[in-house]
């Protein structure tokens, strides 16, 4: 469910949906800025800044963490980001889609795959281990197993990464997280193992081609 603030200007942080994708008011997330200011909160990775956009039906995942952070521009300078951890997820009818200008590049998966709760609906599902997505938004209907909110970023364990947020930074994680009717916006993604069945690539010409 989107409201007028929901679309991000690419390389630009919505404040309002960050503070509510890492659970901390927006004086908390304001004040994130002035750390990161000061070199407080450190990253290793390096991002162009171009947000892209990513849809699921549902997102099955075991092993979640969420926690403040930022990543590292070619430039120097830096952006806030909701670093989410999940050490694997089953992910039904996939699309992801980066807008370049007058092209749209736009990827889709598992489009078949259906989330019933059975134990053979992820051998057609998108499937990723060891996933860390760094995001601005998310948005869909949420449930969390066994969730623990308001632990030290630089203690969360619950995807088996081996680091994670600032001391004395804020951080949640679960044992489980299923989310219907994903939508997430994102500057970066990486997994250890990451299986598209069913993969199809597109340069759209045009407006309207993004997945949402």
């Amino acid at each position: 469910m989107e409201d007028s603030q929901s679309v991000t200007a690419a390389g630009r942080t919505n404040w309002r949906r960050f503070a509510v994708a890492v659970g901390v008011p927006t004086a908390v997330a304001a004040g994130l800025v002035v750390a990161l200011a000061q070199g407080a909160l450190a990253a290793n990775l390096t991002v162009s800044g171009t947000q892209f956009k990513l849809t699921a039906d549902h997102l099955e995942g075991t092993g979640f963490t969420q926690y403040s952070g930022a990543l590292n521009k070619a430039d120097g300078s830096v952006i806030p980001a909701a670093m989410s951890g999940i050490n694997h997820a089953d992910i039904y009818n996939l699309c992801q889609s980066v807008n370049a200008g007058p092209v749209t590049l736009k990827i889709t998966a598992a489009t078949n795959a259906k989330f019933d709760g059975s134990s053979g609906a992820a051998a057609n599902a998108v499937q990723a281990d060891d996933l860390l997505i760094g995001m601005s938004s998310l948005g869909g209907d949420a449930t969390f197993k066994d969730i623990e909110i308001g632990r030290d970023a630089s203690l969360v364990d619950a995807d088996g990464a081996k680091t994670h947020g600032a001391v004395g930074g804020f951080a949640q994680q679960a044992s489980g997280v299923s989310i219907d009717k994903l939508q997430q916006q994102a500057y970066l993604t990486t997994a250890s193992s990451f299986k598209l069945k069913g993969m199809s690539l597109k340069l759209l010409l045009g407006s309207g081609n993004e997945c949402f």
